[in-house]
């Protein structure tokens, strides 16, 4: 039996055009400022004692933001809606038809996702099939780029490491925990970040390629023979 795992937002989801579109109403010109800091500060506080849903963390990280770029902070009262943005974050389009043929080929699909439980429920209402186990920060009580998820996954289905590989666009929160583990992985790397003198199993920028690079990698092919892409 084959697993493949995913990060969902960023990576099937289009989590910045779903995000920016959420916050633009309340920072205007300052959006794309204050979601770059929010970015650093999200990180700092998912790695606070103890574990804190995600609704929290967005609520906490926003206002900090907000706060270093020198804007007003969103109270909590007008911060905690946009977690309805979850209901209109859009699909990358060429999602489904890699997770469909994936089906097809007989793979298992699951998703790890730093996000509640309620949360990912609105988002997996958006694919148009469920996936087969879905592993919330809730669920394993914290957040990647920590093992949790991971040693979840392995533990609930046993599944055996050459039947398994994992895919995300972000290498901080998913493929730099992969490699330390030795879990099979592909970058797909939609943001073009690169990562300098550490390469991936696999790396690619498209899900139709995460096709081709996910079987070479269960083929029982040596790792270091599988090529790079740029």
């Amino acid at each position: 039996m084959r697993w493949i795992t995913f990060d969902c937002f960023g990576t099937l989801v289009d989590w910045r055009t779903g995000f920016a579109s959420a916050v633009r109403p309340l920072f205007g010109e300052r959006t794309d400022d204050v979601l770059h800091a929010y970015y650093a500060h999200e990180a700092i506080v998912e790695r606070l004692k103890p574990h804190r849903s995600y609704k929290e963390v967005l609520v906490t990280a926003l206002a900090r933001a907000a706060q270093e770029c020198g804007v007003a902070a969103p109270s909590t009262e007008t911060a905690r809606p946009l977690a309805a943005a979850w209901a209109s974050m859009p699909v990358f389009d060429d999602a489904e038809p890699m997770l469909a043929e994936l089906r097809r080929q007989g793979w298992r699909l699951a998703v790890l996702t730093n996000c509640d439980d309620d949360l990912f429920a609105v988002t997996h209402q958006r694919f148009r099939t469920p996936f087969d186990l879905v592993l919330t920060a809730d669920r394993v009580r914290g957040y990647k780029p920590a093992p949790w998820h991971f040693l979840a996954f392995e533990r609930i289905t046993r599944v055996d490491r050459r039947d398994w590989v994992h895919v995300a666009n972000s290498w901080y929160h998913d493929i730099a925990p992969a490699r330390a583990l030795g879990v099979q992985h592909v970058w797909l790397d939609r943001d073009r970040t690169g990562e300098s003198g550490v390469p991936a199993l696999a790396h690619v920028h498209s899900a139709a390629d995460v096709l081709q690079a996910a079987g070479r990698l269960t083929d029982r092919v040596d790792p270091a023979r599988i090529p790079v892409c740029c």
